[in-house]
């Protein structure tokens, strides 16, 4: 009986240490893609957008170091984007970084400016290779797919009076006005851009800002998961998250086409 009772509990030791052993297995392993997956994504944009050979003659290197020649590359790239989006009749939004604001233009006219804040920007856009980060932003950024707390477009519900005397439409509240401003837009070059609300008194919202950014870091947990599982690296989106005032957030989300252009200046 001893000896039955002490052989279950081997046996559950070996089984909890083996199964603890796998966690740690698939989490280190997990680890190891994620990193991978930024590395790989770095290297991307480097071979892709990075200073190469013109003909026969190779660029000098010299000019990776040099800041006034990748300001000049800032300044090309950030006004050939907006060129290119001035010559459509659509609304387009240009990020400034470096002044940190936001502005919606029309035909290369700003017709709003908002100022923003708590920016932050994935390391690769920062850190990585300064000529290829100029060259990814040289053309505008089409939006593919948007996430957002608000609708694209409010409601507007109108009731048919009985007869034209009695024509008084009866229209929906914007429930935007209360409710918290948070948007995540993709693009079409992988980036994806967060857009929130400045800080809120207001409790809930700060609670519904937790379940969207929790529900963004699930969809992407659960994306890397199905790839490390299937023996995939995962795809990495390098990211830029800005803080607005709640009404900008609000006017830039709704007046940009939903497949609009966006411009951003680092």
């Amino acid at each position: 009986m001893e000896n039955s009772e002490k052989n279950m509990l081997t046996r559950g030791k070996i089984t909890i240490i083996a199964i603890g052993s796998f966690v740690v297995l698939f989490l280190a392993y997990y680890s190891i893609m994620l990193a991978v997956s930024t590395a790989r994504k770095q290297k991307e944009l480097e071979v892709k957008f990075g200073l190469t050979e013109v003909g026969n003659d190779k660029i000098d290197p010299r000019f990776y170091s040099d800041s006034a020649f990748l300001n000049l590359c800032k300044e090309k790239t950030f006004f050939q984007s907006r060129i290119l989006m001035a010559e459509s009749d659509s609304l387009y939004i240009t990020f400034n970084l470096i002044d940190s604001t936001a502005n919606l233009e029309l035909c290369g006219v700003k017709v709003l400016q908002a100022k923003m804040k708590d920016l932050k920007i994935s390391k690769i856009l920062t850190h990585g290779d300064s000529y290829a980060v100029y060259s990814l932003l040289s053309s505008p950024m089409t939006i593919v797919n948007d996430i957002s707390t608000i609708q694209k477009e409010p409601i507007m519900i109108k009731m048919a009076p009985k007869d034209t005397s009695e024509f008084v439409p009866d229209i929906a509240p914007d429930t935007s006005d209360v409710e918290p401003v948070n948007y995540i837009l993709y693009m079409d070059n992988g980036i994806k851009i967060y857009v929130y609300q400045m800080d809120d008194t207001i409790t809930t919202n700060k609670h519904k800002l937790f379940f969207f950014d929790l529900n963004d870091r699930l969809r992407y947990a659960s994306n890397s998961l199905k790839s490390v599982i299937t023996l995939k690296v995962p795809e990495y989106h390098p990211f830029i998250k800005i803080r607005l005032p709640k009404a900008d957030a609000k006017i830039l989300y709704r007046s940009v086409p939903r497949h609009g252009q966006i411009a951003v200046f680092r």
